[in-house]
């Protein structure tokens, strides 16, 4: 069993190269801002009156979580593009660094990209919906953050399984989407309750938060353990 200071320390050397990566060349960052900035641009030139009357809950949820899901679809298509060049990710596989340290460092990556973006949405979600964003907004980062790291959970396992595949831009959404429904599902019904323009019914808003608590705490299980096999194609 390794040790804990080489486990946590695989894990930063992971994160600190994508993150470093990233920096220098802002492909995934710049997909994934101009995607989601453009998204909500059209879902209010839909659905803001002239009047600029603020919108129901549900739509202002519903545009939040619809840019989790599709920019974190981007950022995990992009994720083990590095390794698969020139087959770097079989020489990651030969080190003696631990197969969990190495899912936690990707997935850790994934999730501060989606969140950076995710600050966006939500910024712009409030300037064009007329949500009160900031009246809740430590509940709002709240949902946000474990949504996106449930998804990245699962997201990650599912793009280092498609790592060799050729398809695999269109294989990760019909993969991944079945099974993070539940987690969609729990965050746009939690968020729209949180979002209400009357008071919050934090009865339920607690009940939904640990839901994707314990959704998060599944995914996350699941990915440690099928993150090896998968990698390694055994």
């Amino acid at each position: 069993m390794p040790a804990p200071n080489s486990f946590l320390r695989t894990i930063k050397l992971v994160l600190a190269k994508d993150l470093r990566i990233e920096w220098h060349n802002r492909e995934i960052t710049a997909t994934m801002g101009f995607f989601s900035v453009l998204m909500v641009l059209i879902f209010a030139f839909a659905f803001v009156n002239p009047a600029g009357d603020a919108l129901k809950s549900e739509v202002t949820a519903g545009v939040l979580w619809v840019g989790l899901l599709f920019s974190g679809t981007i950022a995990l298509t992009r994720t083990f593009d590095r390794e698969r060049d020139l087959e770097a990710v079989r020489a990651l596989l030969l080190t003696p660094a631990p197969r969990a340290a190495i899912y936690l460092g990707k997935l850790t990556g994934v999730v501060v990209l989606m969140l950076l973006v995710q600050l966006v949405v939500a910024l712009l979600s409030g300037l064009f919906f007329a949500a009160n964003i900031g009246q809740h907004a430590v509940w709002l980062a709240l949902f946000l953050g474990l949504g996106t790291v449930g998804y990245a959970a699962v997201g990650t396992v599912v793009s280092a399984a498609l790592i060799r595949a050729k398809s695999r831009d269109a294989l990760i959404a019909a993969l991944l989407f079945p099974v993070v429904t539940p987690l969609v599902m729990a965050g746009v019904r939690g968020t729209s309750m949180l979002l209400n323009p009357e008071t919050p019914d934090m009865e339920f808003i607690v009940f939904w938060t640990k839901f994707l608590l314990v959704v998060d705490l599944i995914f996350l299980i699941l990915g440690l353990w099928a993150f090896e096999p998968v990698i390694t194609g055994e």
